[in-house]
């Protein structure tokens, strides 16, 4: 036994020492996609909005920033992440631009078990830049769903799309792209959502 505890300790400070050699991976710089929407001049609506985050795929599901470099090859941006999933960052972008616009004041998310008499869900389809020749693009596809809190029943449907194009190819270029397109879109959906949210208490 103590032939073999002898052995055993050369190996293993040879294992620690080639440990310590190795090089550490670069770390990575986080973005966080930030909103400069502008405040809306609409009268405030009467009822109440849960955002929740939107289903995607594995791959979207994650803090990768993702590149579609030609094709149907998918892949991501080395040494460089969102602050959240991209689900996540863009429930919170579009509850950021509801508050900025002021018209729907009740709002939560499915972080909570508040109850609210509307649902915004839905399947982000694309949230990525993709490359067209030597153009670049930003591509925010979300399938939204507009649903009762009541009774779970879907009172409004609608695909939304930007396609906003990108100075250069460099990460910060893009994420600045990746803002400018989260603004359109929230200025889009909420319109949509305050839109129909009216339409349906009228009902």
């Amino acid at each position: 036994m103590k032939r073999n505890y002898q052995l055993i300790v050369p190996v293993a400070l040879a294992l620690v020492s080639a440990c310590s050699i190795l090089p550490k991976p670069d770390p990575s710089d986080v973005y966080r996609l930030a909103g400069s929407q502008t405040a809306s001049q609409g009268s405030p609506v009467a009822w109440s909005l849960r955002l929740t985050k939107p289903q995607s795929s594995e791959f979207l599901d994650s803090p990768r920033i993702a590149v579609v470099p030609n094709g149907d090859l998918i892949s991501s941006y080395a040494n460089a992440r969102w602050s959240d999933p991209s689900p996540v960052l863009l429930r919170n972008r579009l509850l950021d631009g509801f508050q900025r616009d002021g018209r729907v004041t009740l709002l939560s998310t499915d972080d909570t078990n508040l109850q609210a008499d509307y649902e915004l869900g839905g399947q982000l389809q694309a949230f990525q830049s993709e490359y067209r020749g030597s153009a670049v693009e930003v591509v925010i596809r979300l399938d939204a769903r507009l649903v009762r809190g009541s009774d779970q029943r879907i009172i409004a449907s609608r695909r939304f799309e930007v396609r906003q194009p990108v100075s250069e190819t460099q990460v910060p270029a893009v994420v600045a792209g990746f803002v400018q397109a989260g603004d359109q879109l929230n200025k889009q959906v909420v319109d949509w959502v305050v839109q129909q949210g009216n339409g349906a208490v009228k009902q």
